[in-house]
């Protein structure tokens, strides 16, 4: 027969064994602040998607330069842990909605060619240019932005056309009014990304950007459309 003092040890142990059991099945049910404080962070996190194209038969653009650039841009800047890079090189028409459907992207930034009514350009099965009609990159962004879409970069000569169209849907959208030279849409990139990472706004950084292509004489060329009811 177990003594008074044996007796007070069970006991202890079975409280401490029902305490353990509960706590276990709170933290299954609730998670630690630690975990809560992940998830929040995680969703503060903006995705960049950087979808590029340069055909075979079209003039060679220094795409991996500009790549290059907003990487670096976004790694140095103070707020580099709420940005996430992203990226799909010679891009075909499938290429393009399944790299948003993988990503979930906030900004989708275009670099390569664009011919103004005609759309910008993609690669077919063999490497050659394949349109992409403004309907169609309309028609798509308006599906993405009920997905967290927020802004759309078009560094392509002539885009102002898909800009507008785009702009239906997308609360901010850049294009190109005119043809816009290698150098001026890189300077352009990193200094609209080295704002946006600083924690600017996308208006600030379009300006920026614009800025940084005074001396160029292309300062002009850029243009920002917003959606409608943000006119």
């Amino acid at each position: 027969m177990p003594t008074y003092l044996e007796k007070q040890i069970q006991e202890a142990e079975a409280e401490r064994d029902k305490t353990t059991q509960e706590i276990a099945q709170l933290n299954q049910q609730q998670p630690s602040e630690y975990q809560q404080q992940l998830v929040k962070d995680s969703s503060d996190v903006k995705t960049i998607l950087i979808l590029a194209a340069n055909p075979q038969n079209t003039s060679r653009l220094r795409l991996e330069e500009e790549i290059r650039e907003i990487d670096e841009a976004l790694r140095r800047a103070n707020k580099r842990d709420q940005f996430k890079l992203e990226m799909k090189l010679a891009v075909r028409h499938q290429d393009f909605y399944r790299a948003m459907l993988d990503t979930h992207p906030q900004i989708v930034h275009f670099c390569g060619h664009g011919e103004g009514e005609n759309g910008i350009f993609l690669e077919d099965e063999t490497g050659q240019t394949a349109f992409v009609q403004t309907g169609t990159l309309s028609s798509l962004f308006k599906l993405f932005a009920k997905k967290g879409l927020d802004c759309v970069v078009l560094n392509a000569c002539y885009s102002e056309v898909q800009a507008e169209a785009i702009s239906q849907h997308i609360n901010y959208v850049i294009g190109m009014n005119w043809a816009i030279g290698d150098q001026a849409a890189i300077n352009f990139s990193i200094a609209f990304y080295d704002a946006l990472a600083a924690g600017e706004d996308v208006e600030f950084a379009f300006e920026l950007g614009c800025s940084q292509l005074i001396d160029l004489k292309e300062n002009q060329t850029p243009i920002l459309k917003r959606l409608a009811h943000q006119k």
